[in-house]
């Protein structure tokens, strides 16, 4: 499956400072990037949406009504044999800034499975998608790598 891509997933909002200042507001987040537009302006063109909502922007919700169920990660279709999923590491690379009235999209990809790997939580495949984000003119915004962790549980005593 390396090199298997899921289907281009599109934003159904655009970026908002609503969204943003509940963010900030939730961890602390200060930075005047998200909360002056003077400062935002004068720095990024405008306020700009902090890094780790990059998912966030084209996330679709759980459950809304008379939606089909939501669609399994391309992470969660490479048929392994492991039921337990751990999420191991990430990694962002931002190309611009988002900003407000952006709307993305992802393209996911399947770059690499690992071998089967004994660790102390049990067996299993080191799996490894990238995504690439854009905005509706095809410019690049973002690469996310997401390697996670798909094993068996080892037996523990007691």
């Amino acid at each position: 499956m390396i090199g298997a891509r899921a289907d281009v997933e599109f934003a159904d909002h655009e970026v908002t400072w609503a969204l943003i200042k509940y963010f900030c507001a939730m961890v602390r987040d200060s930075n005047a990037s998200y909360w002056d537009p003077d400062f935002a302006r004068a720095q990024w063109g405008g306020i700009v949406s902090p890094p780790a909502m990059l998912l966030t922007w084209v996330m679709a919700p759980d459950w809304q009504p008379e939606a089909p169920e939501p669609k399994t990660l391309l992470l969660a279709q490479v048929p392994l044999p492991d039921p337990t999923v751990i999420s191991v590491e990430t990694d962002t690379e931002l190309f611009r800034p988002i900003r407000l009235g952006d709307r993305l999209n992802a393209e996911e990809t399947l770059i690499d499975v690992s071998p089967r790997k004994s660790t102390l939580l049990g067996d299993g495949h080191f799996v490894t998608t990238e995504a690439l984000f854009r905005l509706s003119d095809g410019t690049l915004v973002a690469r996310y790598r997401h390697t996670i962790l798909r094993y068996t549980p080892r037996a523990t005593a007691g």
